[in-house]
């Protein structure tokens, strides 16, 4: 009997709840430190994203509509499902970053619990980033965090998992949808994470998943009239300046490159505050 060969997997975009090939058929090789192939990825073209952006679009307005406590717990669920490939995503670290698999387990962990830190802050953000102003008047002065809309991210580029969970996380609990560019140099991880997101009640849409050049999609995404923000987390090695410039035109708000750390600051930086005054009688 002639031994078994291994099925090795198709690593594509993902894009609208689907994982469609780049519409340009091209890909690049992903190695291991050492120059070892490890897979081929889909590099995105600008084409591919602008189908991100109306995937993300035509899915923001549902998953905004989703009561907070519904948010958190799809969230949580992702944290459930991640748990539960934990081995493969160390392996995929281990391969790609070539680290221990002590350090790529703790790397999936750190992963695994913000989902559930962030999950936790989904029916608990609104009352740090909205307010009942004092007014002098008989009027309720009330202000409440509304979700920006679609957010586009280009993820830390130095992490496989936990640089690209850092970015996205936040950015959903508010209610946003989003378009991320992967690290290019650890693409495989941020597929993986998107079939997670794709079993874990996630609506097709809400988070879509871009591999390739940060350098030559990031422009597109920052220039998008669809567009709402920019999170330049991972653009640090890019002319991000420019990218500012680009997304003035459109009026995006756009958080710099920078450390990435876990914070309901975070989640604000991509909400609007809407105010209403209400009457306090109508006697």
């Amino acid at each position: 009997m002639s031994a078994r060969l291994t099925v090795p997997k198709t690593y594509k975009l993902a894009i609208g709840g689907a994982f469609p090939r780049s519409e340009s058929g091209r890909t690049y090789e992903v190695t291991t430190p050492k120059g070892a192939f490890l897979a081929n990825a889909a590099q995105a073209s600008r084409k591919d994203a602008r189908d991100a952006v109306k995937a993300a679009r035509t899915a923001q307005a549902g998953w905004a509509k989703a009561t907070a406590y519904n948010r958190g717990q799809v969230l949580y669920r992702v944290a459930e499902v991640l748990e539960g490939r934990r081995a493969q995503f160390v392996d995929e670290i281990v391969a790609q970053q070539g680290v221990s698999a002590a350090a790529a387990g703790a790397q999936v962990d750190e992963a695994i619990d913000l989902w559930v830190w962030y999950a936790g802050w989904c029916d608990k953000y609104a009352q740090i980033a909205g307010n009942l102003n004092p007014v002098a008047g008989a009027y309720f002065n009330i202000s409440a965090p509304e979700p920006t809309g679609v957010v586009a991210i280009v993820a830390p580029q130095e992490s496989a998992l936990l640089g690209l969970v850092s970015v996205v996380a936040p950015a959903l609990v508010a209610g946003n949808a989003v378009v991320v560019v992967a690290s290019e140099q650890y693409p495989l991880s941020a597929i993986s994470l998107a079939e997670v997101l794709a079993t874990s009640d996630v609506p097709g849409g809400v988070v879509n998943v871009l591999t390739g050049s940060p350098a030559e999609l990031a422009p597109w995404l920052a220039a998008h009239a669809d567009v709402n923000a920019l999170d330049l987390a991972g653009a640090g090695g890019i002319d991000w300046v420019d990218l500012q410039i680009a997304a003035a035109d459109t009026l995006k708000r756009v958080l710099a490159p920078g450390e990435v750390v876990a914070s309901p600051q975070r989640i604000a930086a991509f909400t609007e505050v809407k105010t209403v005054w209400h009457p306090k009688s109508m006697v």
